[in-house]
């Protein structure tokens, strides 16, 4: 079938072809008599407008771009719906890719979005180096979710992670807890603070004999192979503080695999308050980050600076909060988690 165009809609419509592009660009030069008049037949012949084109004419096209690190983290389906709301509200749409956690996919992912002419850019939690983002905002606003950066021209928003871990180390600390092991996020967002947080408040208790952290990564093998590596050297641990909830399933696997309940053999905390970190079947204490507020502000963050560009950036940090639930608990009395397994 062949598409509708603009002089096609003028003929419909009884009115010139400049009086229809006017509408289209929602100029406020047209009356409401002819407005509706080019809607309707528009409607009619099932026109589309020709979104390049009109990019041209404008110089904007409406759209920000997203590039999401994982999309299989649901930690990152609260921030999108976060970023959505608050684009919609002010008129743009949103289109989203991702580099699955690959540096050099994420800085093609970007490429791609800027070819596209978005008005605005969000990394949310990037694994590519900050130059990608001070790169992209060259030409667009950027702001970048989940991953502290002080580059004077690219706006951040993120979760005291620091902090975060902390909470986590107080609460094992509060249940009898000293054999604390961490597993890290690898090179994802967020991980170094978390890693930090954890080291330095193992310190704060007097533990710094105790501190164990292991290589793992956001995802359930990452998890899964951090949780094997303790298993397999050194004294077993009471308590493991994971990256987040995604390794932390990982983590309950190896633990099931072994015949090691939770948390009477082991607790486990993992990080995000995800949605199936609250399902009956984990209970999993974790730590909140307001996910869909994090979206929100960076979306809020990037339109203000398309309508009002600023000489320096904005770095958001917001307050982490502690869940707890059925996965952590006292240590066991038994001293035979002092010794390595078999």
């Amino acid at each position: 079938m062949k598409h509708a165009t603009i002089l096609d809609v003028a003929r419909e419509a009884g009115v010139s072809k400049s009086l229809v592009s006017l509408v289209m660009r929602d100029s406020d030069r047209v009356s409401p008599s002819s407005r509706e008049a080019v809607l309707e037949a528009a409607k009619k012949l099932g026109y589309r407008p020709n979104a390049a084109a009109r990019t041209m004419v404008r110089q904007r096209s409406s759209v920000i771009g997203v590039m999401v690190s994982d999309l299989h983290n649901p930690f990152f389906a609260d921030v999108i719906d976060g970023i959505d709301m608050a684009v919609g509200d002010a008129g743009y749409r949103s289109i989203l890719t991702t580099g699955n956690r690959v540096s050099d996919r994420e800085r093609l992912a970007v490429a791609t979005l800027l070819e596209m002419r978005v008005d605005g850019l969000i990394m949310v939690s990037p694994v590519v180096n900050r130059g990608c983002a001070i790169e992209a905002s060259e030409s667009v606003p950027v702001v970048v979710v989940g991953k502290a950066t002080r580059a004077p021209t690219v706006d951040s928003v993120t979760n005291d992670d620091r902090n975060g871990a902390g909470m986590v180390i107080d609460h094992l600390v509060e249940l009898g807890h000293r054999r604390i092991a961490h597993i890290d996020g690898g090179i994802g967002a967020g991980s170094q603070p978390r890693r930090t947080g954890y080291s330095r408040s193992m310190k704060r208790h007097g533990l710094e004999n105790e501190i164990r952290s292991v290589r793992g990564g956001f995802t359930e093998d990452g998890g899964s192979m951090g949780m094997q590596s303790l298993l397999a050297t050194g004294p077993r641990p009471t308590a493991v503080f994971v990256a987040n909830d995604l390794a932390a399933i990982g983590v309950l696997k190896v633990l099931d695999t072994e015949g090691l309940s939770v948390p009477d053999d082991i607790s486990v905390v993992g990080y995000d308050n995800t949605s199936m970190a609250a399902s009956h079947r984990l209970g999993l204490t974790t730590v909140d980050q307001p996910r869909h507020d994090m979206g929100r502000m960076a979306a809020e963050l990037v339109l203000a600076s398309i309508d009002q560009p600023r000489s320096t950036a904005s770095h958001a940090v917001l307050s982490p909060k502690l869940v707890i639930r059925e996965s952590t608990g006292p240590p066991p009395t038994s001293l035979e988690g002092e010794k390595r397994r078999p």
